[in-house]
This record gives C-alpha cells, sequence and structure tokens, in this order.
C-alpha cells in the first residue's frame, strides 16, 4: 500500500500515523495511505515559507509565469488520469473528475498570464512636485484551508493567485480527500518553484487547521467550507489581525415561472440539485415554482429523475456517484426524515441503495408540498435533496429566493426579459444564473456570495489580487 507524506521546504515528510483514503463507491477499495501531520509541521512550513518569502516575492514575474503555465499543462495533459482519481476518492463522476481537473490546469494557466498584467496607478499629488505611486504587493505567507467536494479545483484556485501575485503557501486540503491535493502538490514540486514557496500539510482540521489560523507566521487565511467553521477562523483572524477570506453554505434557490420552458427548466434543476451527488455549495435545494406550472414540473421532474442512474462513479453511464463519506450519507437520509416529519411530500427517492459494491449510494431526494419555514429549506443539507416551494406569482418567488441566511447563488427560469432583467438586479445573491443551472461557473470571472455565504474579497479571476495582494501608496519629491 502506497504512502504520501507532506511536502514540507522541497522534502516530503512523514507524520506521525497514516489514514486511509477511501472509495466511496467501493469501500474495500483503498487508494493510499496518507499522512496525518501535526502543529509541527506547520511550525517547519511557515518556517520554510516566511524563508522563501522575500526572494520569490520580489524576484522575476517571468518566472512565477513559467512556473504556473508548466503547472497548469501538466494537469491537463494529465486530465484522465487525475480525473479518474479525483472520481475514485471523492465520488463525482469520471466526466466531472475529468472536467474538474480541466478547470484546475485553466486557473494556473490563467494566473500565467495574471502574474504579467499586475499593474499600479500613477496619479497627480494635490502638492506641486510630489509623485504618487500606488502599487500593489503579495501579503507574505498565506494558509489556505480547502474543502472535499472540489478536492482539485478549489485548492488550484486559491493556490495559482497566491503564488502568482508573489505569496508563500501552506495548503491544509480536506482529511477526507488528500489524493487529489498531494498529486497537485506533486506537479508543483517539480515546477521548478523554489523549495519553501509551497508546502503541504495533511491531516485532521481541528490539529492543522488551528495550528494554521492560530499560527503568528501566518499573514492571511482564505478557507473553505462550514459555515460553524468559517465564522470561527474568522473571529480567530481578527484576533491576530490576520487577513482574512471565506467561502462557506448555501441555500441556493431556483426560480420556475409559469412561462418557462419546461423541459429547459427540469433540466436545469435535475442538474443543479443532484449532480455532482448535490455536493455543491452552489447547488440549489430550493425549486420555488410559481403555481401555474407546479403540478406540470412535479411530475416532469418524478420522470426525469427515474432516469437518473445512481453508481460507481469510475463506471459509464453512471449520472451520479455515491455520497462522498458515511456521516455525509447519515446527514443526507436524516433530512429526508425531517422532511416527512415537517410534513413535506416525498415524491421520489430519499432511499439507501444498494450496489454491486458496499459504498455510500442514496436516491436523489425530491420534497413537493414543502414550505419555506420547513427546515430542510433553511439549513444547508449538502446532499442530493430537493425541496418544490409552491408559489403565487414572480413577487412572491422573489420574496422567497431572498428569505435565507445565505447569498452565494441563484437562478430563474423564464422567457420573460422582464423578470430576468428584474431578478438579476433584485437577487439577494453574489451570482445569479437566467435559465442556466445555479452550479456552473466559470474559472476567468469573480465566484462569491453575500449574506453568511461569504466574507471578505471574491475568488477567482482578476478580482483574486483584492485578497492576495495589498497596497501600497508611494509619494515621491520631484
Amino acid at each position: 500500500m502506497s504512502e504520501f507524506n507532506n511536502l514540507v521546504n522541497g522534502e516530503w515528510l512523514a507524520g506521525a500515523s497514516y489514514s486511509p483514503n477511501l472509495n466511496p463507491s467501493n469501500l474495500a477499495d483503498v487508494i493510499g495511505q496518507y499522512t496525518q501531520g501535526d502543529a509541527s509541521h506547520v511550525d517547519a512550513a511557515v518556517a520554510a515559507a516566511t524563508a522563501a518569502f522575500p526572494a520569490w516575492s520580489t524576484g522575476s514575474v517571468q518566472a512565477r509565469s513559467d512556473a504556473l503555465d508548466k503547472i497548469g499543462t501538466e494537469i491537463l495533459a494529465r486530465k484522465e488520469e487525475l480525473g479518474a482519481l479525483l472520481a475514485r476518492e471523492e465520488g463525482k463522476t469520471r466526466a466531472e473528475g475529468i472536467g474538474e481537473v480541466t478547470r484546475a490546469g485553466q486557473i494556473f494557466k490563467f494566473f500565467a498570464g495574471e502574474c504579467l498584467r499586475l499593474s499600479g496607478q500613477t496619479v497627480p499629488s494635490v502638492r506641486p512636485g510630489i509623485g504618487v505611486e500606488i502599487t500593489r504587493e503579495p501579503v507574505g505567507v498565506v494558509g489556505l484551508i480547502t474543502p472535499w467536494n472540489f478536492p482539485i479545483a478549489i485548492p488550484a484556485w486559491k493556490i495559482a493567485p497566491a503564488l502568482a501575485f508573489g505569496n508563500c503557501v501552506v495548503l491544509k486540503p480536506a482529511d477526507l480527500v488528500p489524493g487529489s491535493s498531494w498529486a497537485l502538490a506533486e506537479i508543483i514540486h517539480r515546477s521548478g518553484i523554489p523549495a519553501g514557496v509551497f508546502n503541504l500539510v495533511m491531516g485532521r482540521g481541528s490539529v492543522i487547521g488551528n495550528a494554521l489560523v492560530q499560527h503568528p507566521g501566518i499573514h492571511a487565511i482564505s478557507f473553505t467550507g462550514s459555515v460553524g467553521v468559517g465564522r470561527g477562523i474568522a473571529l480567530e483572524c481578527v484576533k491576530s489581525g490576520k487577513k482574512v477570506q471565506l467561502e462557506m453554505g448555501g441555500k441556493n434557490p431556483q426560480v420556475v415561472l409559469d412561462d418557462a420552458n419546461l423541459d429547459q427548466a427540469v433540466e436545469l434543476c435535475v442538474q443543479s440539485a443532484f449532480y455532482s451527488t448535490g455536493q455543491r455549495c452552489t447547488a440549489s435545494s430550493r425549486l420555488i415554482v410559481t403555481e401555474g406550472i407546479y403540478p406540470r414540473f412535479i411530475e416532469a421532474m418524478k420522470a426525469r429523475m427515474a432516469k437518473i442512474n445512481v453508481g460507481d462513479a469510475l463506471a459509464q453511464g453512471t449520472d451520479i456517484g455515491p455520497v462522498s463519506s458515511q456521516s455525509q450519507l447519515e446527514q443526507d437520509l436524516g433530512y429526508v426524515e425531517i422532511g416527512k416529519a415537517e410534513g413535506a411530500t416525498l415524491a421520489v427517492g430519499g432511499e439507501r441503495l444498494s450496489r454491486g459494491t458496499e459504498g455510500f449510494y442514496m436516491a436523489p431526494a425530491l420534497f413537493s408540498e414543502s414550505a419555506k419555514t420547513m427546515r430542510i429549506n433553511r439549513e444547508e443539507i449538502f446532499g442530493p435533496v430537493a425541496s418544490v416551494i409552491r408559489v403565487k406569482d414572480y413577487d412572491e418567488a422573489l420574496a422567497t429566493a431572498n428569505d435565507t441566511e445565505f447569498g452565494l447563488s441563484a437562478g430563474i427560469a423564464t422567457t420573460s426579459l422582464k423578470y430576468a432583467t428584474h431578478f438579476k438586479r433584485h437577487s439577494q445573491a453574489g451570482m445569479v444564473m437566467v435559465n442556466l443551472p445555479t452550479a456552473g461557473v466559470d474559472y476567468h470571472v469573480p465566484f462569491g456570495g453575500r449574506k453568511g455565504s461569504s466574507y471578505g474579497p471574491r475568488e477567482q479571476g482578476r478580482y483574486a489580487q483584492e485578497f492576495f495582494t495589498t497596497v501600497k501608496t508611494a509619494y515621491t519629491l520631484a
């Protein structure tokens, strides 16, 4: 059985123990044994990053660009292999895994260009004979804490801008799915980036994550994960003056109006709610449907869901793979019981499934006749469970969509330019989709939400510089 170690200062270091990385499609399949680091590994990684920072942050931007481009090129060349690894350890289908790996490669390619596009301003002073320059500089040593649902894309969209803008990095990937991040770290290690610029420390969040957040040598923390953990990180960062960026939960609405194209609306709802096993922070678990189309929508959804093939993530023809873990499966099934107890109608699905291998398989669940006050419509489930809320008209649909503590993504299905335009302006979400699934986003534009979903500057695209750089204003007497 292969063992995989932490990367600290250019060396692969073992921890005191190892943890098995299991395939949720087949629990008998152990992908590898991944080391469990501790606070001493974090100390060593931060020390290495601190030592590497002066040369990396002031060195050649061409060297940075070349390294990131090389990383992106290798990721894309190995997308089939890495996509299969991702599907094997996380449970999304092979096609989805390959798509995610492709996105990771594209992100590194994009930020290879951003290395060369970072610009500043020269402005006149209000005082004669003085020049003013406004420039951006790297923040310093950045701790990155990433989740299990996108085990290569989310690390990529944090690592690439951090390195592009001259920061040094300590990455802590999700303990559930370390394989994809380790593979990415190994590619970065061979890219020509100096030792200490990028470091990987695997292990429990309660150990490695806490050590990063509390470490005095860390200047900024970028976190994607649960709301509770994120808010705790924010408080700790404020105490020590660290810059912080949080991407947390969602309870995303998908509105379907009477005038919508029914087939199109059903397909985008199925894609948003159930693909990737519903384990996306941008998934739409609240389907808000106006009363004129409601009966036809429910029947069409049931018919479409009957065609969904749930199976081994690596098998050809699988539409939806397993839930990622036993605890997540228990949470999902628990919410199905909560929905039934609250009085919603379980229209289809919601049961555990048996397949050829032991895995965490679940039939996607759809509730009808649900109320917006029910827990299944208030709390993030993070699984293949969606509920339909009947509303009278567009105005009630908009109000219901915005009636949530979250504000990441929102969608509307309509043929009305009037309603589409109004929804884009008045939806209280960071990202709005018109006649598209809520879960599809591009890598070169900002990603993030409002309210309880996000805190701090946006991720991805040119907006990433807001977090990974700090602004300096310099005055010069002519």
